[in-house]
């Protein structure tokens, strides 16, 4: 079986600003990967270079041995990748559940080993039951955590099964945090493929298989789970924690 996710020598530019400067990042089908660093250090854009949305791309990117560079966006989609952005994206004058309804449902097929069965309306809402409290309040009513959680559960949805997530915990009250380390756990043991961008590294290390540091577009260090322990420090420093 390939890789989910294989990304080597990745360079990025955003117009004429070069901000990726040769990455490699492997991550196996079933994992949590976290990408570690400080603001700035490339992290959300190697999120957004493997969905296609930044000015331009070299190197080699592939999803389930497919390879992707040179692909617009929305075929990326296609193959199963779902993004949830630091923004989330969320539509203010629709209701919760008109916002789960809106994406595409992607269609499982030979060659596409990244799609799975999207999770119905049902299912979604005895996950995040706060959605089915919700659901038919507009998007401008949604808390943050409410926005975040409708976010990730419209990318579900879809069908995708590698998913990338970017400062899911950013700004949300504790108890919100801790309901979304559940999540990630739960869609681990659905076998679902997480890439996630954190600052937190509280809420990252309990969750990840692996952590890829990046620092001014580039992968510095790469760090086991089983490693973390061993090298804390190391890692503070990186982080500037």
């Amino acid at each position: 079986m390939p890789a989910a996710l294989e990304i080597k020598g990745l360079n990025a530019w955003y117009g004429e600003s070069h901000v990726l400067h040769g990455v490699d990042i492997e991550v196996q089908p079933g994992e949590v990967v976290t990408l570690l660093g400080r603001n700035g250090a490339g992290r959300t854009t190697t999120l957004r270079s493997i969905m296609g949305l930044v000015g331009a791309r070299k190197g080699s990117i592939r999803v389930a041995g497919q390879e992707t560079v040179g692909m617009a966006p929305h075929r990326i989609a296609r193959l199963g990748v779902g993004y949830c952005p630091e923004e989330r994206g969320i539509f203010s004058s629709l209701s919760a559940q008109e916002n789960l309804l809106l994406p595409p449902r992607l269609k499982a097929g030979a060659g596409l080993p990244g799609v799975g069965d999207p999770l119905e309306l049902d299912e979604l809402y005895k996950m995040f039951p706060n959605l089915a409290e919700r659901a038919h309040s507009p998007g401008t009513r949604l808390s943050g955590g409410e926005q975040q959680m409708l976010a990730i559960a419209r990318i579900l949805r879809t069908g995708a099964r590698l998913l990338l997530l970017d400062e899911i915990s950013e700004g949300l009250a504790p108890v919100i945090v801790q309901a979304l380390a559940t999540l990630i756990r739960t869609l681990k043991g659905r076998g679902y493929t997480i890439v996630m961008v954190e600052q937190n590294f509280r809420f990252a290390a309990p969750l990840a298989d692996r952590f890829y540091v990046l620092e001014h577009g580039k992968v510095v260090e790469h760090v086991l789970a089983a490693e973390l322990a061993s090298r804390q420090a190391e890692l503070d420093a990186l982080l500037g924690v």
